[in-house]
């Protein structure tokens, strides 16, 4: 098992979540189009794409596609087109709606170049004909497909902060979901995931069967016995001798097991040992790695990236309140239910349903 700090993980280097693998794939089995979130480092892209290598094994098609970058509906399509791309009859197919544009055998031509030329020939007024077509050309395909689009719902918020975003929304929401019903019993199945989620953003729209077609699927943290079996498992994949209680102090620092921090920390008190000369970590390690490492000025790129991540999903009110609960979790280790209900009674004064918006706020966090 490797160590991995930063990208997601497959095969080999995937640990545990066989639950919820066995219970996403009983749904995409079923052809259920799936809402998968989570929070950010939770493992949601990780355990989307080990869902779609073990699919591949039983002759599956697995295509991924990550909008984050995505600017509007037509960027989206492009990317989905750029994930079919190494599918040849998907391709091909595609390639003849849009010969306009596709001059060149898609042999030889990249998929990125694929991309490129599709986005050309997409627009306002022909992005819904055209991205009806590549998903009815994936769900004509004698093997069964699974189609992930990762961080939706960020491109969803870019799109809400533009001119008419409400109605861009909606119209492409209303669509997804026609195409998809459409479809029906086809060889298509979708998973839509992002750190946000849909539900905040459709109810607060007030459009909430917009997703209703959609089966929504929380993945979790792990529990104090799976993180702890994880950074058992790095250090004698690395032969990093650790004293007792050590993984169970590093669950105790963390307070909660995402994924991706019980990684991090198994890495910074691996490079602590090597700099001290030794092969050995102790609980006093431990500690001093939290304090310099991780609450250190290395360790605030994922505290920044957060932050950002909060800003792209959150609209000003909501940014502001998510910092309000962080604030009083940061300085009083907890976000109990009193402070709530002051938060609650402090933005009632100044925004609609503050209710709402702080458990909504909650939901991201």
């Amino acid at each position: 098992m490797n160590s991995s700090t930063g990208r997601w993980v497959s095969d080999d280097d995937f640990f545990n979540r066989e639950r919820e693998l066995r219970i996403l794939e009983t749904r995409v089995r079923d052809g259920n189009h799936i809402l998968l979130t989570g929070q950010r480092r939770m493992g949601k892209t990780s355990i989307a794409r080990e869902l779609g290598r073990r699919l591949e094994v039983e002759d599956w098609i697995f295509l991924f596609a990550d909008v984050e970058g995505a600017t509007c509906v037509e960027d989206a399509v492009a990317d989905i087109a750029q994930a079919v791309h190494p599918i040849r009859p998907i391709a091909s197919r595609f390639a003849i709606e849009m010969k306009r544009w596709l001059d060149d055998n898609i042999e030889e031509i990249n998929a990125y170049e694929f991309r490129v030329k599709i986005r050309a020939g997409l627009d306002a007024g022909s992005w819904r004909r055209y991205g009806e077509q590549l998903l009815r050309d994936c769900a004509m395909q004698d093997k069964p497909v699974l189609l992930v689009i990762d961080e939706l719902p960020i491109l969803l918020k870019r799109m809400l902060n533009g001119e008419d975003g409400v109605r861009q929304v909606d119209e492409f929401l209303s669509w997804l979901r026609g195409v998809l019903q459409g479809i029906g019993d086809g060889s298509l199945v979708l998973i839509v995931s992002g750190s946000i989620g849909l539900t905040p953003l459709v109810n607060r729209l007030g459009i909430p069967d917009r997703i209703n077609h959609l089966y929504p699927f929380r993945l979790g943290p792990w529990d104090r016995n799976t993180s702890i079996d994880c950074f058992q498992s790095l250090a004698e994949s690395y032969k990093l001798q650790v004293e007792d209680d050590v993984a169970n102090a590093v669950y105790d620092a963390l307070g909660v097991g995402i994924p991706h921090h019980v990684q991090s920390f198994f890495a910074r008190l691996r490079d602590h040992a090597t700099m001290q000369g030794r092969d050995r970590v102790t609980v006093e390690d431990v500690e001093e790695v939290y304090r310099t490492g991780l609450l250190g000025p290395s360790g605030q790129n994922d505290l920044v990236h957060y932050e950002t991540r909060l800003k792209e999903a959150l609209e000003d009110e909501s940014h502001t309140i998510a910092m309000e609960i962080l604030a009083e979790a940061a300085t009083q280790g907890v976000f109990t239910p009193g402070a709530r209900r002051c938060l609650e009674e402090l933005y009632a004064r100044v925004v609609d349903d503050a209710q709402g918006r702080i458990a909504d706020t909650l939901e991201i966090l």
